[in-house]
């Protein structure tokens, strides 16, 4: 587990990641009491992280149930993004983001580098961003207000230019590594964080065309295993939590 910096099971881990996974993402605090029960949570230990996840700005409570923040649906947006396959035919063109503001400030340079990985753009250097165009999803007002779009077609190997990137021989090693640690792991607690670590990593898929991606990508595989454990957990959730 080490070795895949996988992140220990908390009371707040449990609780977001049951958040994150449902849909509209709300539930009662006695749902969230019992899924820690679960996990061998005590009751108080997970009241006090959703007080306290209330306080960080994490969670909205509202009548007895807790909701995820507007941060925290960005967030959940992506992951589902993750999930998908591209959502248009790749045409072999690149879209290009070329940062043309003056004088920003230290938060709008933060924020933009921020908006630009959840764009799944790659930094070819400073001020330049770009990635293949095959994705459909709106530009933030912090990366239109910033940033000139151009669309072109690298003269080198576009592949090459995406492994270089991305990254993508480590992206897929580690892929490899969770899918295999989730298929041997037997304990509900360490499937639910490994499985969450696995869907940590898929946030992370670069969603490239698949002429740009090595032989074996191991994506789709991923893919369907997390949708395979969240059904699983799902009726767990069912019969234990929501019953």
């Amino acid at each position: 587990m080490e070795r895949l910096e996988i992140r220990p099971l908390t009371a707040r881990s449990v609780v977001l990641s049951t958040l994150l996974g449902v849909h509209p993402p709300r539930l009662p605090a006695r749902y969230l009491v019992r899924v820690g029960d679960l996990f061998g949570i005590a009751e108080g230990t997970i009241r006090v992280a959703l007080s306290r996840m209330v306080n960080s700005g994490d969670l909205v409570q509202s009548g007895g149930s807790y909701a995820l923040t507007e941060r925290l649906l960005e967030r959940q947006a992506r992951q589902d993004e993750s999930r998908l396959p591209p959502a248009l035919p790749w045409d072999g063109t690149w879209e290009i983001a070329v940062i043309t503001a003056e004088r920003r400030p230290a938060a709008d340079r933060a924020a933009l580098r921020q908006a630009m990985s959840a764009l799944r753009l790659a930094e070819l250097r400073e001020g330049t961003w770009l990635r293949p165009f095959n994705l459909t999803r709106p530009r933030p007002e912090i990366v239109v207000r910033q940033c000139t779009f151009l669309r072109g077609r690298p003269e080198e190997e576009p592949a090459a230019l995406a492994a270089a990137l991305w990254g993508l021989d480590a992206w897929a090693s580690k892929a490899r590594d969770l899918s295999t640690a989730l298929t041997e792991a037997t304990a509900i607690a360490e499937r639910f964080t490994l499985a969450a670590a696995l869907l940590r990593h898929l946030v992370n898929d670069p969603l490239l065309p698949e002429e740009l991606l090595p032989p074996g990508w191991p994506g789709p595989a991923l893919r369907t295993q997390y949708e395979h454990f969240e059904r699983e957990f799902e009726q767990l959730l069912t019969e234990h939590v929501l019953s």
